[in-house]
């Protein structure tokens, strides 16, 4: 979930080999109605090729996002808190949700459907992110508790592969989480911006580089 959660944490800029079995299988979209992914949601891990996604997420300690209905039938609010560097901030946007389906339509296109898990709590969401002439792809695991199992985490790592995404990094479920009474800033221009910044994406691939040899 969700979108831009998404994109402020999605990771990653080198990709993998992707398995020769089960990958249609592991990445068939799941059926999610609109009760199942209300409520809130914490962000245990994920995957993409996004420019200085891997970097962020090495620095961000904790995520939560809190999804709820709107007036309109097909839109819902979603509430983004971080934590990152000890520091806390919060961001909140609209997005398009039907047909198991959410989308975010300007300023950039986000699709983002769900696969299957092995958590009985988690929501697995696969974006593929349009931004100008950029395509970029996140893998994204929430989950309603702090921790995960070892067999989702495994079932995560199997379907970054076969997106050809680096292995997910996973999020240390003992971090402390921002409170609830953060005043959140508009987020998809945020999150546009960050997209966009063309000049700085060779210098985020290579922070992301460089955070993977001395923290992994």
């Amino acid at each position: 979930m969700k979108c831009v959660a998404v994109v402020l944490l999605s990771l990653f800029s080198a990709g993998l080999s992707a398995p020769l079995t089960n990958c249609d299988a592991l990445l068939k979209p799941i059926t999610v109605s609109n009760e199942e992914v209300l409520g809130r949601w914490y962000f245990t891990g994920g995957s993409s090729d996004i420019p200085g996604s891997r970097s962020l997420a090495h620095l961000m300690t904790s995520v939560w996002l809190d999804l709820t209905v709107t007036s309109k039938s097909n839109v819902l609010n979603i509430v983004q808190t971080q934590r990152i560097f000890g520091e806390c901030s919060s961001l909140a946007y609209d997005v398009i949700f039907e047909n198991s389906t959410m989308l975010i339509e300007q300023p950039f296109h986000l699709k983002e459907v769900y696969l299957s898990t092995e958590c009985a709590d988690c929501l697995v969401a696969k974006e593929d992110i349009i931004s100008g002439t950029d395509n970029f792809t996140s893998l994204l695991m929430f989950s309603k508790s702090k921790s995960i199992s070892p067999a989702a985490v495994e079932l995560l790592k199997k379907q970054a592969e076969c997106l050809q995404l680096p292995t997910p990094i996973i999020i240390n479920s003992n971090n402390e989480i921002c409170p609830d009474n953060i005043t959140p800033s508009e987020g998809l221009s945020a999150l546009n911006s960050a997209l966009q910044a063309k000049m700085g994406h060779q210098v985020a691939r290579l922070l992301d580089t460089v955070f993977d040899m001395f923290i992994n």
